[in-house]
């Protein structure tokens, strides 16, 4: 309670227009600095130290706000005044951002060969430390319209079941669906399961009249086309 109230006092002394909310919500959020955000999003301050101080003090840590935005849990809460509350509000912060320009991104994408998946995929899959199966579902100009994730785990036929990747193809009335998934080691060398599981999916894709363009596999800033090996 001391603290509290100790925060409160403090934060009477600072003029209303220096107070990052009440700028907020007079100018909007396009218009405040990143440490006024980060402040919001902390919410409160510490003893001898207002909100607004320790956002600015959390930016001078880590450098800019692009590093602060990747650090992770344990970096967080090594700095003074952020415990695990705010450290894990932090982070979901950053990480609703982060998907915010992933799924602004989608929208505009046409995918017109392997490497455009790669650019659009990479950066997602490529750290993953486990196998994960992704769908990228498009429209009949090539566009991606959606994404899901079907499964995480070890690649497997008896698993990667047709009915769920085309499923969702036809919930979102996609035109063909292009399949994603990473290989944890790095090297994206198609598996004989691999290549079982695309031939699976590229028959049940003909039989329901959605195409399977690609099958794509994910490593260490590298990719492989199951289409351009010619098992599509």
């Amino acid at each position: 309670m001391a603290q509290k109230e100790c925060n409160k006092m403090h934060m009477k002394n600072v003029p209303n227009y220096d107070r990052p909310r009440e700028r907020l919500l007079r100018e909007g959020a396009a218009y405040l600095s990143d440490a006024e955000l980060i402040a919001i999003m902390l919410r409160t301050g510490r003893e001898q130290e207002t909100v607004f101080q320790l956002a600015q003090r959390l930016l001078a840590n880590f450098g800019d706000i692009g590093e602060l935005a990747q650090a992770s849990h344990a970096e967080l809460t090594r700095i003074k005044g952020i415990g695990t509350v705010k450290a894990v509000e932090l982070q979901a912060a950053f990480e609703l951002g982060r998907r915010v320009v992933h799924s602004s991104r989608e929208r505009r994408t046409t995918i017109r060969l392997p490497r455009d998946v790669a650019k659009l995929m990479l950066p997602e899959m490529r750290h993953l430390t486990q196998e994960h199966f992704v769908c990228l579902f498009l429209n009949t100009k090539n566009h991606v319209i959606g994404k899901q994730t079907i499964f995480v785990g070890s690649l497997d036929a008896s698993i990667v079941h047709p009915r769920e990747v085309f499923k969702e193809a036809i919930r979102r009335s996609s035109a063909s669906v292009i399949c994603l998934h990473n290989h944890p080691s790095g090297d994206p060398t198609p598996s004989r399961e691999d290549i079982a599981v695309t031939r699976t999916l590229q028959e049940a894709g003909e039989l329901i009249g959605i195409s399977l363009l690609d099958h794509i596999i994910i490593g260490d800033g590298s990719f492989v086309s199951l289409k351009e090996q010619g098992y599509l």
